[in-house]
């Protein structure tokens, strides 16, 4: 019966219309409605190659012979019941070869209609995504870690607004600001990782993150006179370590827009941060300020911005020194190449 049916496409006026549709690399398929089962009709070589059918064995027969045990019912159902109300679907089926051997389908199935709005003919159009469908749970994975990264983006934006809300009521809302400084490090942190070329958590771009930090804590504690410069080597760091850094960073220039201007209308702040191959990185930050008083000791345990700095400092084997610069305060932050993983 199969040599003999009529290929359906040979009344076609464009020859060059037929023979790219034979020649196609996307494997293709007609099924007609109007014969018992909806057998199909026309197969192209694509679908030959991909199925290990020929036209001979195929044409003449339901498309369900590419089913078996293990595809799923529930896909079949969804499939019959397109057919029956004459709409397009698109499905990924688990299909077999003519040898036996299962792949996945991506099948697009759509009627064809004639001029009066009665289905001609049913199409398929087939992508055989076995590799694909392997490579599902990694993909699958990696859009949950997006999700992830942004739920917990939102959820630390309404943690910020809480605690801003809640200084507002405060006798000392400078307390409830640091303690927003730091949780927006880590909002900041997780928008970098949902950036083109994060590679999800694996690395941060440490120029961008803390030009953000520095951009963040200027908006809110700055000052119009007071001018921040950032120059940060083109480097990528693991997260952990630009968590800790922007952590340090947010907590020192806090304190530099707090008391270092203190009865002064301008000024200036760097933000400096520059790659050694072999040493690691040194994280720079000097102001122009009036100065940090010989009886204050900073970094120390007295209170918590201390403690934070000290802790960060000890989780990165860095070196912190800071002193009272020509003019203002100089904070110089050493990091060893074996405690930062910078990633190439």
């Amino acid at each position: 019966m199969a040599d003999t049916q009529k290929d359906p496409l040979s009344d076609l006026s464009e020859g060059e219309a037929l023979l790219a549709f034979s020649r196609s690399s996307v494997a293709m398929v007609l099924t007609d409605p109007h014969q018992d089962d909806n057998p199909i009709v026309y197969v192209n070589r694509a679908f030959e190659r991909v199925t290990g059918y020929s036209w001979a064995s195929a044409v003449g027969r339901n498309c369900r012979f590419l089913q078996g045990p293990e595809t799923s019912k529930e896909d079949v159902l969804a499939l019959r019941r397109a057919v029956h109300e004459k709409r397009e679907v698109s499905i990924d089926l688990l299909n077999y070869r003519a040898n036996g051997e299962t792949f996945m389908n991506r099948l697009l199935m759509t009627p064809i209609f004639d001029g009066q709005g009665e289905v001609t003919y049913f199409l398929g159009i087939q992508k055989d995504i076995t590799q694909e469908d392997a490579e599902r749970p990694r993909l699958a994975a990696d859009r949950s870690m997006v999700e992830i990264q942004h739920r917990v983006k939102n959820h630390l934006a309404m943690i910020v607004g809480l605690i801003r809300m809640q200084a507002r009521t405060s006798p000392q809302p400078q307390d409830f600001d640091t303690l927003a400084h730091r949780v927006e490090s880590l909002q900041l942190l997780y928008e970098e990782l949902s950036l083109p070329g994060a590679e999800s958590e694996r690395r941060v771009s440490l120029g961008s993150y803390l030009g953000r930090v520095a951009s963040a804590i200027s908006h809110l504690d700055g000052r119009a006179g007071v001018r921040v410069s950032i120059d940060v080597a083109p480097v990528y760091v693991a997260t952990d370590t630009a968590l800790r850094l922007g952590l340090i960073l947010s907590e020192v220039l806090t304190n530099a827009f707090q008391h270092a201007f203190t009865g002064r209308a301008e000024g200036n702040i760097e933000v400096r941060v520059t790659s050694r191959e072999r040493d690691g990185l040194q994280l720079h930050v000097s102001d122009d300020g009036i100065g940090m008083p010989d009886d204050v000791d900073w970094p120390n345990a007295s209170n918590l911005g201390g403690r934070i700095v000290v802790g960060l400092v000890e989780g990165l084997d860095g070196k912190l020194e800071v002193r009272r610069g020509p003019v203002g305060t100089v904070v110089n932050l050493d990091l060893p190449a074996s405690a930062i993983e910078i990633v190439k």
